[in-house]
Formats: C-alpha cells, sequence, structure tokens
C-alpha cells in the first residue's frame, strides 16, 4: 500500500465537527465542508427511499451512471473535478439521531418507526463508487461516475452527488478556457466577493486553480488548500490619503551597503520621492502639478510597508497623467535604496491602449534613469474580464502581464449551470432504460465499461463505452466504434493507444486508490487537455470529440428501446 494513500485515507478518515463551516482551522485540519451531509439532499430521495422501503426493495441492487449531455460554453470538452468531496460524503454518509428527529416532523405520520431504524443503520459500507480521475477531459454522455449499491442507498445520494461535481467541473472547464485564451500569462482568481456566498467561493478558488488559474485573492482559500495568494491595494486604500502630512512614517532602511558589514541605513523615504518626482514628469512629459499628490502619498505609503512587493493600483485618478508618473516616482526611490518595485495595476478603461502606452512609459523611464528592469515592470488588468475580452485583447495586442479575473469566472455567466444527470441503467444485473421522444434524454443502459482510443501520435480519438463482457479494445486489433442513435455514423479505429477511464475508488467502506494533491489534479488536468487536437478546443465553431458505443452494446440498446418502447395503433 502507498505512502501516499495510507496518509491521505487517515486523514479523511476523520468525520467534521459540526462547528467546521464556522472554524476555519477545524476545516484546514480536516479538509472536510460541514455542510456536506447525509440531509444534503432533496426530499423526493426520502420518500423515495421510503417507497422502496416499504416494497421490499431495500437489498436490491442498483447502478447509477453520471454524466451530463452537453458540454459547457458551447465547446466541445469538459474538465471533470470533485470527485474527492464526493468520497469525503460517502467517508461520513450517515444519519445522525437529531437528522432523523427532524425527518419524522417533515414525513407522514403513517412512516413506520421502523423506517427510521433503518435509516440509522445506513452507511456507504455496502457501496462501489467508480470513476473517471479527477482533472481528466471529459464528454457528454460518458460516466463520470458510477455508483453500484443497495437501490435506497444509492437513491439518497443523488442529489448531493450532482451538487459535488456540476458546479466543481462547470467552475474548472471556465478556467480551462479562459486559461487557453490568455496563453501563458498569468491568471489570477479574484471572484470572492462576487461569488455565490462563501462556499462558493471556496469551491470557485479551488477548481479555477485546477482549471489552470496561478493564485487566488481568496486567503481561506489558500489556507485550506495550498493555493498560492496574491493580492494588492484597493482605490480606498488610494482616496483615503489626503497629502504628505498623513505619511507618519518617513524612514525606509536602505539596503544598498557601504561595506559588506554595513546593513545599510535609514533614509528619508518621502524625501527622497520628492527629489524624483519633477524628473519623472519631465520625462514622460507630464506636468507635476497634473499629478495626484495624495496618489502619491498613498503609493509612499504602502512602498514602505511593502518594500519588496510594491504593486499599485494606477486608475484612481488618472493613469497616464497621474498614475504612472507617480509610481514610477516610488519605484525609482525604492530601487535608490536597493529594492525592486513589482508593478501595476490597470482596473478600468480601454485596457489595450493602455497597457501599450503603460509599456512605452515604462520604457522611457528605464533609459533615461538608465534602469533597464523597469522596461519590465508587471502590468496586471482587472475591469470585468471574460473569455471574449481575453480573445480580443489578444487581438488588438498588449502588455498585459497577468489577468485578474473575478464575476466573470467564479459564476460562469456565460452557462450558469453544468447539467449533471444521475440515471438509473441497472437494477439486480438487469438493465433498465429510460425512453423519450427528445433523443439526447435516452439513457445508455446496463454497466458499462469505458475507453478512451488514442491515435498513434497521442492525440484522443474517441472515447468508446462496451458491455462488461465484451473485449476490451486494444492496438493489435480495429475496432467498430458506433454512433449511438444514428445508425449510419459508424467507423473502425486502429488505436495507438487505449486507456480504461473508469477507477474503483470506493467499495466495502474504503477508498480504494491514491487521492492526488490539488496540484496533483491540475498537472493532470494540463496533461489531458494536451492530448486533445487544436481543433477540439478552439473558441470559434470547435470540432466534436467522438463518443460512440461498441456494435454489441448498439444493438443491445436498440433491442431494449423496442422492447420498452409502446406500440401505437392508427384507425
Amino acid at each position: 500500500m502507498r505512502s501516499g494513500y495510507r496518509k491521505k485515507k487517515m486523514e479523511m478518515a476523520t468525520p467534521p465537527p459540526q462547528s467546521s463551516f464556522n472554524d476555519s482551522n477545524n476545516s484546514h485540519k480536516n479538509n472536510q465542508n460541514g455542510i456536506v451531509q447525509s440531509l444534503l439532499t432533496d426530499l423526493y430521495q426520502v420518500t423515495m427511499a421510503y417507497a422502496y422501503w416499504k416494497s421490499e426493495k431495500r437489498h436490491e441492487i442498483a447502478v447509477f451512471d453520471l454524466f451530463f449531455r452537453k458540454n459547457p460554453f458551447k465547446g466541445e470538452f469538459t474538465l471533470f473535478a470533485g470527485l474527492e468531496e464526493c468520497l469525503k460524503y460517502l467517508q461520513n454518509f450517515r444519519f445522525s439521531d437529531s437528522d432523523i428527529n427532524y425527518l419524522r416532523t417533515i414525513l407522514p405520520p403513517s412512516v413506520e418507526e421502523e423506517f427510521y431504524n433503518y435509516l440509522g443503520s445506513l452507511d456507504a459500507s455496502e457501496v462501489s463508487l467508480y470513476a473517471v480521475p479527477e482533472g481528466t477531459v471529459v464528454f457528454p454522455r460518458v460516466p463520470l461516475v458510477t455508483v453500484e449499491g443497495p437501490l435506497p442507498v444509492v437513491q439518497l445520494m443523488e442529489t448531493t452527488l450532482l451538487n459535488l461535481i456540476n458546479y466543481a467541473s462547470l467552475v474548472a472547464t471556465n478556467a480551462a478556457r479562459f486559461r487557453m485564451a490568455a496563453g501563458k500569462k498569468q491568471l489570477l482568481e479574484f471572484g470572492l466577493r462576487r461569488a455565490q456566498g462563501p462556499d462558493g467561493a471556496l469551491s470557485a478558488s479551488r477548481y479555477c486553480y485546477i482549471g489552470g488559474f496561478d493564485g487566488t485573492s481568496n486567503v481561506l482559500a489558500g489556507k485550506m488548500f495550498d493555493i498560492p495568494v496574491r493580492g494588492t491595494h484597493a482605490h480606498a486604500f488610494v482616496t483615503s490619503y489626503v497629502g504628505l502630512q498623513d505619511l507618519k512614517n518617513r524612514i525606509l532602511q536602505s539596503l544598498q551597503m557601504l561595506t559588506p558589514l554595513d546593513g545599510g541605513s535609514p533614509v528619508d523615504f518621502v524625501s527622497a520621492c520628492i527629489d524624483l518626482r519633477e524628473e519623472v514628469c519631465k520625462t514622460l512629459d507630464v506636468l507635476h502639478e497634473e499629478t495626484k499628490q495624495s496618489e502619491l502619498t498613498a503609493f509612499i505609503a504602502y512602498a514602505t510597508a511593502f518594500p519588496k512587493g510594491f504593486l499599485a493600483l494606477v486608475d484612481t485618478y488618472d493613469v497616464l497623467r497621474s498614475g504612472i508618473p507617480n509610481f514610477c516616482t516610488v519605484a525609482l526611490a525604492l530601487h535608490r535604496l536597493g529594492y525592486k518595485a513589482i508593478g501595476i495595476r490597470l482596473d478600468s478603461g480601454d485596457l489595450a491602449y493602455l497597457s501599450k502606452a503603460v509599456r512605452q512609459y515604462f520604457r522611457k523611464i528605464a533609459d533615461r534613469f538608465e534602469v533597464p528592469s523597469m522596461a519590465n515592470f508587471t502590468i496586471v488588468a482587472s475591469n470585468d474580464i471574460n473569455e471574449d475580452t481575453l480573445h480580443s485583447l489578444n487581438q488588438q495586442g498588449h502588455e498585459i502581464d497577468s489577468f485578474g479575473i473575478g464575476t466573470h469566472l467564479v459564476t460562469c455567466q456565460r452557462q450558469p449551470a453544468l447539467g449533471c444527470v444521475f440515471k438509473l441503467v441497472e437494477v439486480n444485473k438487469q438493465a433498465r432504460i429510460k425512453l423519450s421522444q427528445d433523443m439526447d434524454k435516452v439513457t445508455l443502459p446496463g454497466k458499462k465499461n469505458i475507453y478512451r482510443l488514442y491515435s498513434h501520435e497521442g492525440h484522443a480519438l474517441i472515447d468508446l463505452m462496451q458491455r462488461p463482457h465484451e473485449q476490451p479494445p486494444d492496438n493489435e486489433r480495429r475496432v467498430l466504434c458506433r454512433h449511438p442513435f444514428e445508425e449510419s455514423k459508424r467507423a473502425y479505429v486502429s488505436p495507438g493507444s487505449v486507456q480504461l477511464l473508469q477507477k474503483l475508488y470506493w467499495t466495502k467502506g474504503e477508498i480504494q486508490e491514491y487521492l492526488p494533491s490539488l496540484k496533483e489534479i491540475r498537472e493532470r488536468a494540463i496533461q489531458s487537455l494536451a492530448t486533445l487536437r487544436e481543433d477540439h478546443k478552439r473558441a470559434l465553431n470547435p470540432t466534436p470529440y467522438k463518443v460512440a458505443v461498441s456494435a454489441d452494446l448498439y444493438q443491445f440498446l436498440h433491442d431494449m428501446w423496442l422492447d420498452n418502447a409502446p406500440i401505437g395503433e392508427l384507425s
């Protein structure tokens, strides 16, 4: 048994304390969300469980598939996320005495006491969960999770599992799309204040990191999930200062040493900045009277507090006539004391134009004062950025190094839900099918094995679902792949390699697979997306990825369809 698996298993086995949702220290220790519990479900799951129990179906073994029908954001891929939270839920699945007492108040008085005793005895020890590894790119109709166990028990889990996977996969996919649009630029998640409540904000920070973001502004998420935390200051910090008289601390320790044993001397940093202001403004063709002294004061105060991490928000008054001259003044003063400023943030205006103009100003300062590194100051942009904004900036050309993205990222404004469903496909080894006049809502019956077939170049070609008794595909023979519903759509595939997608993650009350860290899941997402051809990932009119069934499953599906569809009568 691998040590990483053992450690993870032991960490996850501790049930959450009742106060864990409000106690950040407790939440950090067991990494378990206290509101994810057995009662986090829809009432009809409980009423169905009672009806199953009353009709003596409690021992029937059911298989449910969790999948979605359409990729989000008009794209052709989705990132699977939320699996670890599902496994924690299974570990802690049980109804407490207080849960059962509450259910007594909302269910009809005719419900027998024996049913409540039955609920009190339930756990997930008879449940098995198969899943695609978290961070894997997935596609419509392919079961992300397959759950097998006693019918009432698995039915009770439906809503919670859907809740844990729907948003996680949606926001991870959204983050991945932002990452592809931004290229190699730094991406920071700034969505805490706009997210749907504290739990939504924490989930967003976690799954945006999986999707490719480099950091978050959310301090609690940084503590809980070990995500890099980033941030500067707000406009309020700038407007809170009136003038230089607000600066009670004028001294900054110089890092410039006269001798190896000299630790540097204290310097009047305010005077150092004032001495540079006139020359900086002249270099940038700005009258120093145009610059806001209150803004300069704020920048000096912030630089005094963070001389090694000075990054200023420069659009409180006027970016080019005040913000940049004041920033460059303070940055030069820091440089002369041995410190290195980081850069600036733009939060309004024409980001493409301003970023290019700011870069030109930085180059002028770098040339005039012979400090080449100043030409490469970091330019961060925020300002309600969405995926289309990034594509537009790329077309226009820009000088932005880093993007802070909040509202459109964490709320998934382009599509607020993924639409995962949880469908019964087998009871007591007998397949079940749901029919509909809407073809997309017809289910694929029975338990299935799912394979991903790759080309000889390593690109994902097609996902293939088979019945369990079929011989797995391999790279020694070609395999017939069929569209589930369109008879004429079929093709032979000779794969270069084959991957079995689902693994057994939970059975007999224990986790069966090593659970990777968030960074490892993030790396898996990067690698999984890299296996897709570029035309599957492009923003405009992407090529649909093919999902197929074997010839055997195709025939089985259509035979069941005919057997279960009512026969009409004309008169």
